[in-house]
């Protein structure tokens, strides 16, 4: 997918700044390719749950950041992120004190 694509699906609106740094992105997760369509998937499962897929202003990584504040919402959002880190082999860094991971990239070791 091309990385304007891939920002309009995370809700951007493309430009030549977000496109680099897409870039920079892609290229910083390890077996990226592996794992687009399985991001986009979890990002779009996230959406009822006021969560989502992001890029980082931090690091070169996406994240998946956790904005409910419903418990059981909470709850279904981990649970969500716990089943596509194991399913499809992402490693996944969390954030200390925070309700956000940074997708590191495809793991054969998961």
């Amino acid at each position: 997918m091309q990385s304007s694509a891939m920002l309009n699906q995370l809700g951007y609106t493309p430009n030549e700044t977000l496109v680099e740094q897409f870039k920079k992105i892609k290229s910083n997760t390890l077996g990226y390719e592996k794992i687009e369509k399985h991001i986009m998937d979890l990002h779009d499962a996230l959406k009822p749950l006021n969560s989502y897929v992001a890029m980082s202003n931090s690091n070169d990584f996406l994240k998946i950041k956790i904005d409910a504040t419903v418990p059981a919402l909470k709850e279904e959002a981990y649970e969500k992120i716990e089943h596509f880190s194991h399913k499809f082999k992402v490693e996944l860094k969390k954030v200390d004190g925070k309700d956000t991971f940074y997708i590191v990239g495809f793991s054969k070791e998961l």
